[in-house]
């Protein structure tokens, strides 16, 4: 009897790895739905088409873009962590969805590490700190000393985007006052900075590069922790004394169900990487500001781990929490 349990046992342990293996090897076996939380033409759908297509020429099989924008991108969120966990479900997301939302909003229940599997992060995006040309200062240093001396306002995409959160390190570095203008959406936000109506924002590079080019704003920074070929006289903020620490950009990754199996999640997140840094691709998103970060999914997890609490601090010390 216990020869044939032992027997029995090992037999089921030798199918399951199988099971497994197989499973990888037929991976995907049907078409591909990626979720993306935000509105058709933006930086993360830009971005999930492009990588979407290319997956489809490496590994035979179709992959779709569906757009679910609304919510901070949470409304994605819910629907890909209830989709089956077999790998052909899956979401483009940005900080402001899996790290924000669940710090910022009470009725956002999700809880990034336990509801996903992290796959991989795909790019990051700098951020540029930008003025109306009609505020007299030329530099982070004047800014600063204009913010110390009187009210200045800012502008942001909405409570809880990466334009939002960048503004508060901001301000919690600098120990500076500068108050939030929110708005719905970093177009319309842009739009009242190049009017006036709002001096200052911190806003994706590839939404803002031709504006600073033709003299619409001033550029005073930009996040990345080096210049930008895209603006090359441009500092990156870490230039500025008692800036070094600063370490805020616009993040997007791949994201599925958790309980998808781990030999799906590391062949996605290898295909992933062999397509972002593609001779074709790589370059492409290059030219559209993206900052190419292909890391493995074991990477992506300890990013996410890093980044929850230094997020849940930051709103802890400052007036971001909005409900």
């Amino acid at each position: 009897m216990t020869f044939l349990r032992k027997a029995l046992t090992a037999a089921c342990t030798v199918a399951l790895a199988v099971g497994f293996s197989a499973h990888a090897a037929d991976y995907p076996s049907k078409p591909v739905k990626i979720m993306v939380g935000f509105a058709p033409g933006g930086a993360a759908d830009v971005l999930a088409r492009q990588v979407a297509n290319k997956l489809q020429e490496q590994m035979g099989q179709t992959f779709i873009v569906e757009n679910r924008p609304g919510a901070t991108g949470t409304i994605a969120a819910s629907a890909t962590m209830k989709a089956p966990a077999d790998g052909h479900s899956l979401m483009v997301a940005s900080q402001s969805t899996m790290i924000m939302a669940p710090i910022l909003y009470d009725s956002v229940t999700i809880d990034t590490l336990r509801d996903f599997q992290p796959v991989s992060q795909m790019v990051s995006l700098p951020l540029v700190l930008v003025v109306h040309p009609d505020v007299d200062v030329s530099s982070v240093d004047e800014l600063l000393a204009l913010a110390r001396a009187k009210p200045i306002h800012y502008a942001s995409s909405g409570a809880g985007g990466p334009q939002h959160g960048a503004a508060e390190y901001f301000k919690y570095i600098s120990k500076t006052e500068i108050e939030h203008v929110p708005y719905n959406g970093e177009a319309t936000a842009l739009n009242d900075v190049l009017a006036g109506q709002v001096p200052m924002m911190f806003v994706n590079l590839p939404v803002v590069a031709q504006h600073v080019k033709t003299g619409k704003v001033k550029a005073l920074a930009i996040t990345s922790p080096e210049r930008s070929p895209e603006l090359p006289d441009v500092p990156s903020i870490r230039e500025v004394p008692g800036m070094e620490a600063f370490d805020v950009e616009t993040w997007y990754g791949i994201f599925a169900p958790a309980g998808t199996p781990p030999d799906v999640v590391e062949k996605l997140s290898s295909e992933l990487r062999n397509a972002l840094n593609d001779d074709d691709l790589k370059p492409k998103l290059a030219a559209q500001g993206f900052r190419i970060v292909a890391s493995t999914n074991a990477d992506f997890t300890t990013f996410i781990q890093k980044e929850i609490p230094r997020w849940t601090d930051l709103v802890a010390n400052t007036n971001m929490k909005v409900d």
